[in-house]
């Protein structure tokens, strides 16, 4: 059950049209920091692979983030000599920084990325972005914890990245299998809902990318891939983790506290069975179940863990109704956000107020029982005293489901609430500087908010018919007046960092 009215879904997915224009329909970007010796051989080789397999439009896109050595002239020659080459220039370091804001500069219905190492083998290339033209699914990851993936790489890194992954799935419950391959995909009209919510700007942009995604309901296409380890890379790991449990703790107390409004990613699948309305048929009901019972479990144990703390300076009365208080406010709140799948903050205070009502027939249940035990012996023991309560509890949490099922949390239909409506969010294009390089300036067009994804062109042989895009320079946040402020999408308040001092490259 949504309750969170957050405005805007995304549309339907729909197969790309094959028609022949002159939009490139794949961008994929080559995050780049001091990388003078790899990127050329990198980008020759994966222009060569899609001249050779991708049967459509597609350009290479260099995104420097603040280097320092010859990786900015290295970039220039190459989109001079090869058209489907462009290249991008930010001020500031952060991987996460970079693919933000050249995604949401680009035109191309599909965006990808991939390190400019290509540990990842490149026929896995299309596997993983076919889905997306397809309209199958939203986003594309390569993975190297897949059962057919081949991978080259020492313990060290095997042992973090398992690792990394199975923290992921406790805290955050994530499904994916790896989080960290750096070769993914996503499609334009999704990026556009989704890079505002994302707050990272280093390298744990990939993870809170997939897992607001995931949480959001949308389509996560895995491609198992073959990876060979680079020896050389600069990836320093210690400070790696160190950000990404950071950012781990971070994501995971937004969700809990339904602070991230990811309703409005809300996607039609259209012929999805889940939308399907079935009569006579409560919408959710086991799933409601399994989460108030280890809501409730777990809420049990808590409530006893406070009646034996209580029961030391206070009265069996005293101490039950205090620890009745305590758990039934936390199993209110729990109940709310994991069973019944309420977010945000609206009708939190009525929510409660109507589980202290609750609480109040739990307690005169409760309550009840050990007036009859007081009354059937003078002095009964601890134990006993416990069991009772353990019965009492019981017996009250049917009860309680009942009640929290059909008055607390009501089942809502999208009738109930307004008309969704679709947001329309704006992006502020940084201004070009010229580049110190014997290419002219310009830059990537903005896109001023969503708009129809590009029909699927053919790619004309020998060339191209689009023009190509030059090099750019532009300083992160400087806007177009003049004034510095965040040059990204805005659908709600979004808090990058300005600087990355954790950023290991």
């Amino acid at each position: 059950m949504r309750t969170d009215s957050s405005p805007g879904t995304l549309p339907a997915r729909e197969h790309l049209p094959a028609t022949d224009a002159g939009t490139p329909v794949l961008d994929v970007v080559i995050p780049v920091y001091n990388e003078e010796k790899d990127l050329r051989p990198c980008v020759r080789r994966l222009h060569e692979h899609l001249t050779r397999t991708f049967p459509y439009a597609f350009r290479i896109t260099v995104a420097d983030n603040a280097s320092t050595d010859g990786t900015p002239l290295v970039a220039a020659r190459l989109a001079a000599e090869i058209p489907e080459v462009a290249t991008f220039r930010l001020e500031q370091k952060g991987r996460g920084r970079a693919l933000r804001t050249v995604w949401s500069a680009s035109e191309a219905p599909i965006l990808a990325y991939m390190d400019v190492d290509l540990s990842t083998d490149l026929n896995a290339l299309l596997p993983l972005v076919a889905p997306l033209i397809s309209g199958h699914s939203d986003l594309a990851i390569g993975s190297r914890l897949a059962r057919s993936s081949r991978v080259v790489r020492g313990p060290k890194r095997e042992f973090i990245s398992r690792a990394y992954n199975l923290i992921l799935r406790g805290s955050l419950q994530a499904r994916f299998s790896d989080a960290q391959c750096g070769f993914k995909a996503i499609r334009r009209d999704v990026a556009q809902a989704l890079l505002p919510l994302v707050e990272d700007t280093g390298w744990f942009f990939d993870t809170e990318m997939l897992v607001l995604a995931e949480r959001a309901g949308l389509r996560i296409h895995e491609v198992p891939v073959d990876w060979v380890d680079d020896p050389d890379s600069t990836v320093r790991i210690v400070r790696t983790a160190t950000d990404d449990l950071k950012g781990v703790w971070r994501v995971g107390k937004a969700l809990t506290t339904g602070s991230l409004s990811l309703d409005r990613l809300a996607r039609p699948f259209g012929d999805d069975p889940r939308d399907r309305e079935l009569p006579d048929v409560p919408r959710g009901l086991a799933r409601q179940l399994v989460g108030f019972c280890v809501v409730g479990g777990l809420s049990t144990l808590f409530y006893l863990a406070l009646y034996s703390v209580f029961r030391q300076f206070s009265g069996s009365q005293v101490a039950n109704a205090l620890a009745l208080l305590v758990s039934a406010v936390a199993n209110t709140a729990a109940n709310r956000r994991l069973t019944f799948g309420v977010r945000g903050r609206g009708g939190a205070v009525r929510h409660q107020a109507q589980g202290l009502v609750v609480f109040g027939i739990g307690l005169a249940l409760t309550s009840g029982s050990l007036a009859a035990l007081g009354a059937a012996t003078d002095s009964p023991a601890h134990s006993t005293e416990l069991a009772v309560l353990i019965a009492a509890n019981l017996a009250a949490t049917v009860l309680r489901f009942l009640l929290f099922r059909a008055w607390v949390f009501p089942d809502r239909t999208e009738s109930d609430g307004p008309s969704p409506v679709v947001a329309t969010p704006t992006v502020v294009a940084a201004s070009p500087v010229v580049a110190a390089s014997p290419v002219v300036a310009g830059h990537i067009p903005s896109v001023p908010g969503p708009v129809p994804a590009a029909p699927l062109p053919h790619r004309p042989v020998p060339h191209l018919s689009y023009d190509p895009y030059p090099t750019t320079q532009v300083r992160a946040g400087e806007a177009a007046d003049g004034n510095w402020r965040d040059a990204t999408l805005r659908l709600q308040p979004v808090r990058p960092h300005d600087t990355e001092p954790g950023d290991p490259r």
